[in-house]
């Protein structure tokens, strides 16, 4: 198996591709805040260039600190005339970075136990859901915890969610049979909804039920794999999804759900360059691609979608997740569903796919430019007047959270899916 996340080298076709034309620059969150060459992709593309020839060296550690203040955002590609990939470059680059320097101890110690040793790194969620309120507190809104001391990179001030107190997979049946289903799907929970918002869960299933699908949760299912994969620990990324697709074939499922959009786009894009040249498991990702739907697909495009009928009078706007807009294409469809809800009045933000600076562990390493960008995405809920603000990815629902309690104006932050399943319950 040959890709350019394993032979540097095969990126070179792609780096070419670049006109130097600056267009990155009117979309690139990074560049919005820092506005230095280095912070967007063409900048970028020229140190993938200076590699490839021997003009900077992987071990440098100025190279290390620019190529990982990107968001993979993939934003730069919707501005691109030469539509270069800019993912691949970026992705390719932190792969021969880590081959060459290994791993972040604490990275290499956080995704051996999320693979390798997933019994203790559940464990250690568990026990740390149960410790929680000794090291933070629950905030005035009552909507995420703020640090009682600050603890390693994380800063006080920020807000962060609450571990639930027992995982979503260990508390719902494997199999959910419906009476006359429609048709029968896998849902892939990801690790957000699995550890954190839970709720999030409970309501994706209880939509299915309400539309007839019969689900299956396969207990066995990883992480999708991607914050791996965005670190440059290309291994252990492929080793998750050959374990995903096989936990999702034991399923004999029509289709695989998504409540998250970076997951979807895993099985939707990065597997597919993941496994290219894999006899077995690149047929498998093929396959569960065309099978793979965010819920609003599933809802509107599969199926006969049972309309809500229970009122909620709420005025709510959308975020769009990058990963789902920008790498599944979708962001038509959980409109759709949001404007379905009785009493809902719908504001569109001005840049409703701007990032909100999130970018998986991205405001952890660099929280100040994270908290600029979102800062930006805020003032823009702000200006729609909405007091919910909904989106498609769990990881956008932290951030917003975080930047609420800190820019905002007691907005709140919801999955679109968590208003259908109200609605639904209202009606009932």
């Amino acid at each position: 198996m040959t890709t350019p996340f394993d032979e540097y080298r095969l990126i070179e076709d792609e780096i070419q591709k670049c006109m130097k034309c600056g267009n990155c620059q009117a979309v690139c969150p990074v560049f919005s805040v820092e506005k230095t060459e280095a912070g967007v992709a063409r900048g970028k593309i020229a140190l993938a260039d200076a590699i490839l020839k021997g003009r900077i060296d992987l071990d440098d550690p100025d190279l290390y600190d620019r190529v990982f203040n990107c968001l993979v955002c993939k934003s730069c590609m919707q501005n691109c005339p030469p539509q270069v990939n800019f993912d691949k470059i970026i992705l390719a680059v932190r792969s021969a970075i880590v081959k060459k320097k290994g791993l972040h101890p604490l990275k290499r110690t956080i995704f051996n136990l999320l693979f390798h040793k997933k019994a203790l790194f559940e464990t250690g969620i568990k026990t740390g859901a149960k410790l929680q309120s000794l090291l933070t507190k629950t905030t005035q809104s009552g909507e995420g915890r703020n640090l009682r001391f600050p603890i390693g990179i994380l800063d006080r001030k920020r807000v962060i969610p609450s571990l639930a107190p027992t995982p979503f997979r260990d508390r719902v049946e494997e199999k959910i049979i419906c009476s006359n289903p429609q048709t029968t799907v896998a849902f892939f929970t990801g690790c957000s909804i699995n550890y954190i918002y839970t709720g999030i869960g409970d309501d994706i299933v209880e939509v299915l039920k309400k539309n007839r699908v019969n689900v299956a949760i396969p207990k066995d299912q990883y992480c999708c794999g991607i914050p791996v994969f965005a670190h440059g620990d290309i291994d252990t990324a492929r080793q998750m999804a050959r374990a995903n697709l096989d936990a999702l074939e034991k399923t004999a499922a029509d289709f695989v759900v998504f409540g998250c959009g970076s997951c979807a786009g895993a099985f939707s894009h990065e597997y597919i360059e993941l496994l290219k040249g894999d006899n077995v498991y690149e047929p498998l990702s093929m396959k569960w691609k065309q099978k793979a739907v965010e819920i609003s697909q599933l809802l509107l495009n599969k199926i006969d979608f049972v309309k809500p009928k229970g009122q909620i009078d709420e005025v709510v706007t959308y975020h769009d997740s990058c990963h789902l807009r920008k790498t599944v294409k979708v962001w038509k469809e959980p409109r759709e569903l949001i404007k379905a809800i009785p009493g809902i009045t719908f504001k569109e933000m001005s840049k409703p796919d701007a990032c909100c600076g999130s970018g998986g562990t991205y405001n952890l390493t660099h929280y100040d430019t994270s908290s600029s960008i979102l800062k930006n995405k805020i003032n823009d809920i702000k200006k729609t007047t909405a007091h919910i603000v909904t989106t498609a990815c769990p990881g956008c629902i932290m951030q917003l959270v975080d930047g609420i309690e800190q820019f905002g104006d007691g907005q709140i932050a919801r999955h679109y899916i968590t208003l259908l399943a109200q609605s639904y319950k209202k009606e009932a």
